[in-house]
């Protein structure tokens, strides 16, 4: 079979050498040396974007699956106002079960403390349901600044061709980078970052037991201080470090407690009230840019520059 095959691509690639060495002679027809020449600029081409120190499986993977990625981008782009419409319509709807065939219900077979407990958390709970779902909608998720030149970044993003400051990735369905950014949430139609961070535990926390599997997911990573997309990353660099054997330190991780104070915004005592009990439309700690701890951290590693 080898022997065929040899048979078959000599003659072929003795042309080619010729073909090749006439587009070298200045007597050759001009349409054989625009062949010569096209033929040579393509091998450049190729060799150019073949020779990258970030080429692998997971390049020829992403591009042999861009026009997938595209059209499922564009479809998903519209499914955020669909899922907003329904949970609007399923909160909805739940409320009015609840006033119409629950309330009645309890009023009868409940006692009186019973009732006062029951009545004072459930509209507690929708309070904080409907206006953090509402501040999550309507708060821009945080970009990165145009035209500025004075801040920090570390890589240039390959969708905008634009600088990216630490934590900063670009979100195939908005368009765009984000800061802080974690995932794309369709239920949300900002991509989940930075800004709307402290305006959405509290209606985590009030969906925790109908999304109990996602909750405990994103505990873990607030208990370590990584969002989804780092938690691929760091993997990925603990592993590389690993087998040169180094350990690798998250610049992010304040510790398992602190960690939760800068999620939820708590820098005083009564924070724990006035921001995770009630209503807050307070923003977090930095401006999404720049990555120092906060003062009251009580410990933190140094601070590096991370993708």
């Amino acid at each position: 079979m080898r022997g065929q095959r040899s048979l078959l691509l000599g003659p072929a690639r003795l042309c080619l050498r010729l073909l090749l060495l006439l587009g070298y002679r200045r007597r050759c027809p001009p349409l054989l040396r625009g062949l010569v020449q096209r033929w040579r600029y393509g091998k450049v081409c190729l060799r150019s974007l073949l020779y990258t120190s970030f080429g692998g499986s997971d390049t020829a993977v992403d591009a042999a699956f861009e026009p997938v990625y595209w059209l499922v981008d564009n479809v998903i782009r519209w499914f955020g106002v669909v899922f907003v419409v329904l949970v609007i319509v399923l909160t909805g709807s739940i409320v009015a079960i609840a006033y119409l065939c629950v309330l009645p219900l309890i009023l009868r077979t409940y006692s009186v403390p019973r009732l006062c407990w029951h009545f004072f958390y459930s509209h507690w709970n929708l309070i904080l349901i409907v206006f953090h779902y509402y501040q999550a909608i309507t708060t821009p998720p945080g970009y990165p600044p145009q035209g500025r030149n004075d801040i920090a970044t570390v890589s240039i993003c390959k969708k905008c061709i634009y600088p990216k400051p630490a934590r900063t990735h670009h979100c195939s369905i908005c368009n765009r980078c984000v800061l802080k950014m974690d995932h794309h949430c369709h239920i949300l139609p900002p991509a989940l970052s930075k800004l709307p961070t402290s305006l959405r535990p509290s209606f985590l926390s009030s969906v925790a037991l109908a999304l109990g599997a996602l909750t405990v997911w994103h505990a873990v990573l607030i208990s370590r201080g990584e969002t989804s997309i780092e938690r691929h990353i760091n993997k990925k660099e603990r592993r590389r470090l690993q087998a040169k054997g180094r350990v690798f330190t998250n610049p992010y991780n304040y510790g398992c407690l602190d960690n939760w104070k800068v999620f939820l915004g708590v820098d005083t005592g009564r924070h724990w009230l006035t921001r995770v009990l009630l209503p807050s439309s307070h923003l977090p700690h930095g401006n999404g840019m720049s990555w120092e701890p906060p003062p009251w951290v009580t410990a933190h590693s140094a601070s590096v520059m991370a993708v």
